[in-house]
């Protein structure tokens, strides 16, 4: 079958056209190797590993019929194209040894490493003496042997990289606060320009909430105090995002005015993002991330923050003098990574105690112990439950239930109050269709509601209903992801938000883009936390059931998870490790390493042609 034949989305299509204009004798081989390029780069992958698709059909979904070429022929096929460059030349594509890139993402690739060694490696002058007062000082409190939290403060004042990566509830935001303070310290009493961001404006707004509760408490004086800082943004804000444009204002020929960036929820920061802020990022300035390794990598292509985290470590030497700087035994472990020592990870867990079994249950996924997984959730402990036999109609009986406490709060008005129920119980889905998605089950749900009511089945808006905002409105100040109650007012309903002031009420007209928010996916969940969470996983198997999202929606439970699965599916999740195809680990000096675990293919999804980002390729 010609290559004009295969089943290409809109996007596909334009760039093999845009490449056969380039180079019309280009051959299908080649072609075919462009357009998995964007196919994977849609699905979170930042390049096309050859080897796994070399002798195979390309789109073995369509039945198509096109089958690859050997490894080594396609390889020769490529490195005769003048579509086709190698790393340090120009042309749409860049072979880079079995990996196949799209130019500009090898270039943000490339780059981003080498401004992370060249930041590793570079020691601002520190107050050894000075900094150890701070830290025993600002981490007296802590019991924990050793102190990961005062490790990783010590290292992020030592450092021009700190990469602190921590489960819920493990710290990462006192770190932080304190690490400031010891900052502040060292400078005596001179000010620094300190950033906070995050990638969205949700995550923002809580690491700015959490800092400014957390510093009040802070053993320092009041002016070190009035110098921390209050304010985050979304990254794309601090960057000067210009539209569908990949250009940001702030690049390395027009820094960022900033002495510390600390950016929160690094998880969910894809390749092209991180690339952009460490060039935006003036060389003095500290960098600090934050994040979970464990959680759910970004929506767009790549997995920065677990890549960074790998191969992390503390030589004799490191560990001998962070030792004698804190005074806290240190762990010799070689570091595999040329980040080594400027990775930390917090181990305690300050929401789940010893016996918890969401904590338990936590680790035993994370090591991918499906049996005892199952095991675990067998033996009925209290804050956790299985039902194994899951239905449809169960599941809507189970979720009327656990929103009937909010919807009666609704009724009263109360913003307060409703949020407060509201935050008590949600429910939390793998992906978006079908009965078993976000849509079927809100759909389901508000089905039953406004028959209760009364409504007519077409009536949008209706005491209690919950929405979800899916766009930035800068002029509103509402953020993607944010959650809005409708509630009843003298004035008719209005959509509440939470603000740093109270509850802001909108008209349900005034509202950007939304959807009803009973039931919402994994990923939109990042960063929260609610009493209690409902996890129901689809009955088929899917390639979005992998270990980080299992992870992640337990995890976002502070009392209790309630999981609905089939036994398979739970297997499945715990025995899937997401990865993505990249090679910043390797560039950061990671060995590759072969693994017998199954790993999640790419999920398929639609691509849309005019999505931001998306025609951002060469």
């Amino acid at each position: 079958m010609a290559l004009a034949d295969l089943p290409l989305s809109p996007l596909e299509r334009a760039f093999v056209d845009s490449l056969q204009r380039l180079d019309p004798q280009a051959d299908d081989a080649v072609l075919a190797a462009a357009a998995l390029c964007c196919q994977v780069l849609a699905e979170g992958d930042v390049c096309l590993p050859l080897g796994r698709r070399a002798g195979k059909p390309a789109w073995p979904e369509a039945d198509a019929g096109f089958v690859l070429p050997p490894l080594a022929a396609w390889r020769a096929h490529l490195e005769a194209s003048p579509l086709v460059a190698r790393p340090g030349e120009f042309a749409p594509l860049i072979l880079d040894r079995d990996r196949l890139y799209l130019a500009r993402y090898h270039a943000y690739e490339s780059q981003l490493a080498e401004r992370l060694l060249t930041r590793a490696a570079d020691r601002p002058e520190v107050d050894e003496t000075l900094l150890a007062d701070s830290l025993a000082r600002l981490f007296a409190r802590n019991t924990q042997s050793p102190d990961w939290q005062r490790l990783a403060a010590a290292q992020a004042v030592r450092r021009r990289l700190a990469v602190i990566s921590g489960g819920p509830g493990t710290g990462k935001t006192t770190t932080v606060v304190r690490l400031l303070a010891a900052l502040l310290e060292q400078r005596g009493g001179e000010s620094l320009a300190i950033g906070l961001a995050a990638p969205t404006g949700k995550a923002a707004a809580r690491m700015a909430e959490a800092i400014r509760n957390a510093k009040a408490e802070l053993p320092v004086s009041e002016a070190i105090k009035a110098a921390l800082p209050e304010e985050a943004r979304t990254l794309h804000r601090l960057l000067g995002s210009r539209g569908d444009s990949p250009q940001v204002r702030h690049d390395a020929s027009n820094p960022l005015p900033l002495d510390v960036l600390v950016v929160d929820e690094a998880s969910m920061v894809d390749l092209a993002l991180m690339a952009k802020l460490l060039a935006a990022l003036p060389p003095a300035a500290r960098l600090i991330l934050l994040g979970d390794k464990d959680q759910l990598a970004a929506v767009e292509a790549g997995a920065v923050f677990a890549e960074l985290c790998e191969g992390r470590g503390f030589d004799a030497r490191a560990a001998a003098d962070l030792q004698r700087l804190t005074g806290q035994p240190v762990p010799v472990e070689k570091p595999r990574s040329k980040l080594g020592d400027a990775v930390v990870l917090l181990t305690h867990s300050h929401r789940f105690a010893g016996d918890s079994g969401i904590g338990e249950l936590a680790r035993r996924i994370n090591a991918g112990d499906a049996k005892g997984t199952q095991a675990l959730l067998r033996e009925n402990r209290a804050d956790l439950a299985w039902n194994a036999h899951p239905t449809p109609a169960g599941l809507l009986e189970r979720l009327d239930a656990g929103y009937a406490p909010y919807l009666a709060a609704a009724r009263q008005g109360d913003p307060g109050a409703a949020f407060a129920a509201f935050n008590t119980f949600r429910a939390l889905t793998a992906q978006r269709e079908g009965p078993w998605g976000v849509a079927g089950i809100n759909e389901a749900l508000e089905a039953r509601i406004k028959r209760r009511l009364g409504l007519a089945s077409r009536e949008r808006w209706y005491p209690g209903r919950a929405v979800m905002v899916r766009q930035n409105d800068y002029a509103l100040g509402l953020f993607n992801g944010d959650i809005g109650l409708c509630l009843p007012t003298s004035n008719g309903l209005r959509v509440f938000f939470e603000g740093e002031d109270g509850y802001r009420p909108f008209a349900p007209a005034r509202l950007p883009s939304h959807d009803s928010a009973f039931a919402m996916t994994v990923h939109k969940s990042q960063g929260s936390e609610f009493a209690e969470v409902l996890l129901a996983l689809p009955e088929q198997p899917s390639p979005l059931l992998t270990r980080s999202l299992f992870y992640t929606g337990i995890t976002r439970a502070k009392r209790k998870v309630e999981i609905w699965a089939l036994a398979p599916r739970l297997s499945e999740a715990v025995n899937t490790r997401a990865e993505r195809a990249a090679g910043l680990a390797e560039r950061l000096g990671v060995p590759p390493a072969a693994s017998a675990e199954p790993v999640a293919p790419a999920p398929p999804k639609p691509v849309d042609p005019a999505a931001k980002g998306q025609l951002d390729l060469f």
